[in-house]
């Protein structure tokens, strides 16, 4: 008799702790349970202690974080008949619990096909500069489509990011070119730049020279005078061009010089004779 009593209240302390484990629940923080009574949705719940009917209660978990979904390569054509390997990857979370129980079978699976089918859609539209250059508009692009596909699910689109265009080898060689060419025409417009520039400063300057002709000798002296610097130079210097300063300078002397040499000296005339100013000159 103490037997069978015994046995029989193992047995319901079995049936207690089954029927326990079957209507408790335990939700985190970031989870939500859609409860299922008889079928029908009656509330969602969480986080926390949950208790269910046993036998009538079903509980399904729903994850609120936001989930990272990357698209595969997709192969798209774009505008101007380029063929490119694209992939994405696609950020979103669930808001509404319900709705993405209820009203899809698996949101994981059917953002993704949405987010490859918008991908190849919006794309396809798009000519390859627009595709390399324009990526912020794009994305925002593929945001706006997949979010307005998704939120009757209960899903929200957060960012959709292009990550990597493979383009054909091909076609890569031609853009080298084309960056090439274009790099050349920018040298070549600056180069003609500076030489306009270089022009008119030395038109300046040989306005300002052709005041007084000696400047021109000065500046050539000038210039001799910084390529001696290095002693490794050999410099030919031709008189014909300082010869006009030496001329100057012969002119200035015989202003500056007496006529005569002083009677004291024993000896009068010229300080200069003629012949001395016609060797002058010669020079």
């Amino acid at each position: 008799m103490v037997t069978a009593l015994i046995t029989i209240l193992v047995l319901l302390i079995a049936a207690a702790v089954a029927l326990a484990g079957a209507s408790i629940r335990v939700l985190r923080e970031y989870e939500r349970g859609v409860i299922f009574r008889l079928g029908r949705v009656i509330d969602k719940k969480g986080p926390g202690l949950i208790l269910l009917t046993p036998a009538v209660d079903r509980m399904v978990r729903v994850s609120l974080r936001t989930v990272t979904l990357n698209v595969p390569p997709q192969d798209v054509i774009t505008r101007d008949n380029v063929p490119v390997r694209v992939d994405a990857v696609v950020y979103f979370r669930v808001v509404d619990p319900d709705s993405a129980v209820v009203q899809v079978e698996n949101f994981h699976k059917a953002t993704s096909q949405i987010a490859q089918t918008t991908l190849r859609s919006v794309l396809g539209k798009a000519d390859l500069d627009s595709l390399l250059t324009q990526r912020e508009e794009l994305n925002e692009e593929l945001q706006k489509i997949i979010d307005d596909q998704t939120e009757p699910w209960g899903i929200k689109v957060t960012t959709v990011e292009i990550k990597d265009v493979g383009v054909p080898s091909a076609m890569q060689r031609a853009m080298a070119r084309q960056a090439e060419a274009e790099r050349e025409r920018r040298a070549k417009i600056i180069n003609a730049e500076g030489e306009f520039q270089a022009a008119a400063r030395l038109a300046e300057a040989a306005d300002v020279i052709s005041q007084n002709p000696t400047t021109i000798q000065l500046r050539y002296l000038q210039t001799l005078s910084e390529i001696g610097i290095n002693q490794n130079s050999t410099i030919v210097f031709p008189i014909d061009l300082v010869q006009p300063l030496l001329k100057a300078v012969g002119s200035a002397g015989e202003k500056a010089a007496p006529a005569e040499l002083p009677k004291g000296n024993g000896a009068a005339g010229p300080l200069v004779d003629s012949k001395s100013r016609e060797a002058v000159d010669e020079r």
